[in-house]
């Protein structure tokens, strides 16, 4: 078993993490157009939040964009982040996309096989996506026992930030579809040995992130002040105020 040091943290958070989000971030923001950002969200959810001026709304829309762009890379990379964390300590290994649905990390552990659909936080899915998951576990199970596994198949829903306090999910109708959900520490600690690697993460993003935050945030306001100056002289009145009426039809009307 591998002792997960600090050092081989940081290595890969810096690498694995932290450099391709900015990067990701950084390409997001360079090949986003005035027309990007217009259509893509609900005009009358601006009008309603009273915006008044084009560089109110500009900030807004994009931060929308943003963020929403955001959660799902980084998210990515995360799990890469897990499966690396895993690998190393139990010798966990990513599942094979096409054969294993549900399925990104296996790892055996106290003579058990673990299979783990990672999702970001807890509140991931309705209940018709839970229902495939759980059908995708049960397959998962079958093909692992086909392959020559003997002992327990655990199957986790793990989480890497968040908690759940009864993480035991059993499906009455079919054991085959029961399984746990482990959020934040108890993810990290199931697939490290560590309990406080959850802690530990933080570290090296906060050291990595500071590194590359003031060239985001340089292109972020050139961005800003680009898509304003595009904004103002299409739809802005000749009084100054925002034209609700052709962002609407920007947006909405047929063609």
């Amino acid at each position: 078993m591998h002792n997960f040091d600090q050092n081989e943290l940081q290595t890969y958070v810096s690498e694995g993490v932290i450099t391709p989000f900015y990067k990701i971030r950084i390409q997001k923001l360079t090949e986003l157009t005035f027309n990007d950002v217009m259509k893509r969200k609900n005009p009358y959810l601006f009008k309603a939040k009273n915006i008044q001026t084009a560089e109110e709304l500009i900030r807004y829309i994009l931060d929308a964009f943003l963020s929403s762009q955001e959660e799902t890379i980084f998210g990515d990379l995360m799990e890469g982040l897990a499966i690396f964390a895993c690998g190393k300590v139990f010798s966990g290994y990513k599942a094979e996309k096409g054969k294993f649905k549900s399925i990104d990390l296996i790892f055996k552990r106290d003579e058990r096989a673990y299979m783990i659909g990672i999702k970001s936080g807890p509140n991931w899915g309705n209940s018709d996506q839970i229902g495939r998951m759980k059908t995708n576990f049960k397959a998962a199970r079958k093909i692992l026992r086909s392959e020559g596994e003997a002992g327990k198949i655990i199957a986790v829903n793990g989480c890497m930030y968040g908690k759940d306090n009864r993480p035991h999910k059993v499906d009455k109708k079919d054991e085959e579809k029961s399984y746990y959900k482990f959020c934040g520490q108890e993810f990290w600690e199931l697939i490290t040995e560590d309990k406080d690697f959850y802690q530990k993460i933080v570290i090296p993003i906060d050291k990595e992130a500071k590194k590359r935050d003031e060239s985001f945030r340089n292109m972020y306001n050139a961005k800003i002040n680009e898509l304003t100056k595009n904004f103002s002289g299409t739809y802005l009145t000749e009084y100054g105020h925002i034209n609700w009426e052709k962002i609407i039809d920007f947006v909405s009307k047929k063609n």
